[in-house]
């Protein structure tokens, strides 16, 4: 191994999870009818990378390496459109309220938002006459937000992209990212860009898994090939402050298995006190040992613990005579089911509300994806959501499923039926 930190350059060596070979998370393969042209499709070939995590001895940044570029992930036809699940919604409107009436945005100000996605945030300030910007990647996404009148550049953030949009007079009085300081390869380029765009008084949010979460609830399948990083508040800290931007409060959110929110500004903007929130977590994260590096090498067998319970349900239910289905084709979905191998023998099928990941594959384990109504016409024994994050929705929603004695099932923290 001779890859090195993408914050501090250290050399490589600490191994955080190593769950084998594993596609892009969300490379679908399309499965069309005609028939002849579904059974080509499935025939092609998939590349498979090695999944494994390390982390940094000196900064404690854990990180996987990097084996297709942004632009080679974040494609033509890219398939999570956030829009797609309405507790995400209600979340993204509950912050522009808290944001809005936090730091007195009006007509005034500039919003702007990095790996925007469909408008799917933006869309509210835009509601309140707040301007905005979005700034997203990946180009069939960006044009759905462009269809709601979301001004929308598609590009992937960078020093060169700030210095862009400087030039032409635009400084963000908000800056915010949820779910994208994982994406980002080049660390460093990324955080001096929101440095740079980022206007003298105003403010920076960023939300993100938490570290702490996915090892103390064994959320391993969070780690997959469209992250490059896994941060705790200690380690990104270190990495804002490295590019002169204070982190002021950090909010822990339920979102995501339990998600950070940290608020930057710049060291030289003395308005905004640190406040107790930023103590308060460095110390709960210094006492479940995240500053050891024996606690890193701990994660291994909690991952291989889950593998066994998983593989178990699914081999017994099989020799019962049951069906198991699963709801939901997400990342971390594709994650656990190629670690744990499995196929359709185990796992007939997947659905998903979003149509389009529908009448897909699932990379690697190419178990096909439906819509929900399969569920009712099939009416399976098992439930396995695969979004765990967001079961409760899901289970309101398929609520139906308990009327012939259906069952759902939660694969992380560890594997629970519930009835």
């Amino acid at each position: 191994m001779t890859s090195t930190c993408r914050f501090c350059a250290s050399p490589l060596h600490q191994t955080f999870a190593d769950l084998g070979m594993s596609p892009i998370s969300n490379a679908f393969i399309r499965a069309d009818s005609p028939p002849e042209r579904l059974r080509q499709r499935a025939n092609q070939g998939e590349k498979f990378y090695p999944l494994h995590a390390y982390v940094c001895d000196r900064c404690l940044l854990v990180q996987l390496e990097e084996f297709e570029t942004p632009s080679e992930i974040f494609n033509a036809e890219y398939a999570y459109f956030s829009s797609y699940s309405s507790s995400w919604l209600e979340h993204s409107r509950r912050y522009v309220t808290d944001m809005i009436d936090r730091f007195q945005l009006d007509a005034q100000s500039q919003v702007v938002e990095i790996a925007s996605n469909d408008g799917y945030l933006l869309q509210y300030f835009q509601e309140r006459g707040i301007p905005v910007l979005g700034i997203e990647p990946a180009a069939n996404v960006a044009a759905v937000a462009r269809a709601k009148g979301i001004d929308s550049l598609v590009q992937f953030f960078s020093v060169e992209t700030a210095t862009q949009l400087v030039r032409e007079g635009r400084r963000a009085d908000l800056l915010l990212g949820n779910n994208v300081l994982a994406h980002v390869p080049d660390l460093n380029d990324f955080v001096a860009g929101l440095k740079l765009l980022l206007a003298p008084g105003g403010v920076i949010t960023m939300e993100f898994p938490h570290l702490l979460n996915l090892i103390q609830q064994n959320q391993f399948d969070t780690i997959y090939h469209e992250h490059f990083s896994y941060f705790s508040l200690l380690a990104v800290e270190k990495i804002f402050a490295h590019h002169g931007i204070v982190l002021f409060d950090v909010e822990q959110l339920p979102t995501h298995g339990g998600s950070l929110r940290i608020y930057g500004r710049h060291q030289e903007n003395q308005e905004r006190p640190i406040g107790e929130n930023i103590d308060r977590l460095k110390l709960a994260e210094r006492s479940a040992g995240l500053e050891e590096i024996a606690t890193y090498h701990g994660f291994a067998s909690q991952i291989q613990a889950i593998k066994r319970q998983l593989l178990t349900f699914l081999m017994q239910a099989q020799e019962r005579g049951q069906q198991v289905v699963g709801y939901g084709a997400p990342a971390k979905g594709n994650t656990l089911l190629n670690y744990c191998g499995v196929k359709t023998d185990l796992l007939a099928y997947t659905v998903d509300a979003s149509p389009h990941k529908q009448n897909m594959l699932l990379p690697g384990t190419r178990i096909p994806v439906y819509a929900p109504q399969k569920i009712f016409e099939t009416r399976p024994d098992y439930v396995l959501i695969l979004p765990w994050n967001i079961r409760q929705e899901i289970m309101e929603s398929m609520q139906q499923v308990r009327e012939w004695g259906g069952q759902f099932v939660v694969p992380i923290p560890e594997l629970t039926i519930l009835a």
